[in-house]
């Protein structure tokens, strides 16, 4: 029997992670950095709340790793924590620096002193290639970040790459592209926009305001992109993946089939409000995950139409 570590179980990847490392007989141990305090409520939701540990462990302070570490002597860690939101890292883009890069760099180095065979899972960010035009990004595409956390997930990536050249630990990063599921925090745009659709379509009165609505994203389903995390730790040897759908489509074309679903006129609820646009932003991104699909066995099943509906029906159905 196994025993995993997820760094930041309190988010949507970490409760479906969580899930999925149970269904296959891991025992699981999550992290947060108060553990009595934290509601885990997606674990709850999920229904796997008391089949998962919980412990409390401050990423950024190197001590509090190492003993969590020594505790629960993992075999493999997650590495999902850190300030998640693009949109946030502009305004607090110290917290967003310190968060990802200390942190990631503290669980190396705790990995690197202890000696022990674990392996780490680093989550990277489709972000971290800034604009991909017309050509779906590969591990071998140039990053350009043009975000604080962008700036901070590139950083946190090329740590991990070090640690596994230098040290000749078992670690990897997974370049994730936009990824949506009912547990998203409504501070995401895309349970943002189902949110209030869901409360128009049952007759309370409100507008959707929204910021850039060009913008092209590669939707994926993060149930499904979880799965990809752990098949990359069952590899005999460690490497950086891209996990997308290699479908984009604009911000404005996820509104449209969130109120086509519902029944309205998206046109008709929804008004753009600059103060909403970003210092700089991302007009496409788009992801080939052809590398994951030959060494992983792994292949995106849900596209955007899809995920709409299925956050819709967890929403208001």
């Amino acid at each position: 029997m196994k025993t995993a570590l997820i760094c930041g179980i309190s988010g949507q990847d970490g409760a479906y992670l969580a899930q999925l490392l149970l269904s296959k007989g891991y025992t699981v141990c999550g992290t947060s950095r108060d553990a009595q305090m934290s509601t885990f409520q997606n674990l709850a939701r999920l229904g796997i709340r008391d089949q998962v540990k919980t412990c409390s462990m401050a990423l950024n302070d190197f001590r509090s790793v190492l003993q969590v570490i020594n505790k629960v002597q993992p075999d493999e860690i997650y590495n999902l924590a850190g300030q998640t939101s693009v949109g946030l890292s502009f305004e607090l883009p110290v917290e967003t620096m310190e968060s990802i890069t200390l942190g990631t760099l503290n669980l190396l180095e705790a990995i690197r002193f202890i000696g022990a065979p674990i392996k780490l899972y680093n989550a990277g960010s489709s972000e971290c290639f800034g604009d991909t035009g017309k050509m779906p990004a590969t591990e071998t595409t140039p990053f350009r970040p043009r975000s604080p956390y962008a700036v901070a997930k590139a950083a946190a990536f090329w740590q991990v790459a070090n640690y596994r050249e230098a040290y000749h630990l078992f670690t990897c990063s997974g370049i994730l592209f936009n990824h949506e599921s009912p547990l998203r925090p409504q501070r995401f745009v895309t349970q943002k926009i189902v949110a209030t659709a869901c409360e128009i379509a049952n007759g309370k009165s409100a507008k959707l305001y929204l910021g850039n609505t060009s913008i092209q994203r590669d939707w994926g389903w993060s149930p499904e992109y979880v799965d990809a995390m752990y098949r990359m730790l069952q590899q005999e040897q460690p490497d950086d993946f891209v996990i997308a759908t290699g479908q984009t489509h604009s911000l404005a074309d996820f509104v449209a089939e969130v109120f086509t679903y519902l029944g309205l006129n998206w046109q008709d609820h929804v008004e753009i409000d600059q103060s909403l646009y970003r210092p700089t932003d991302i007009a496409i991104s788009c992801g080939d995950a052809t590398k994951a699909k030959q060494f992983l066995g792994w292949q995106a099943q849900s596209v955007m139409k899809n995920i709409a509906h299925l956050m819709v029906d967890a929403k208001c159905r």
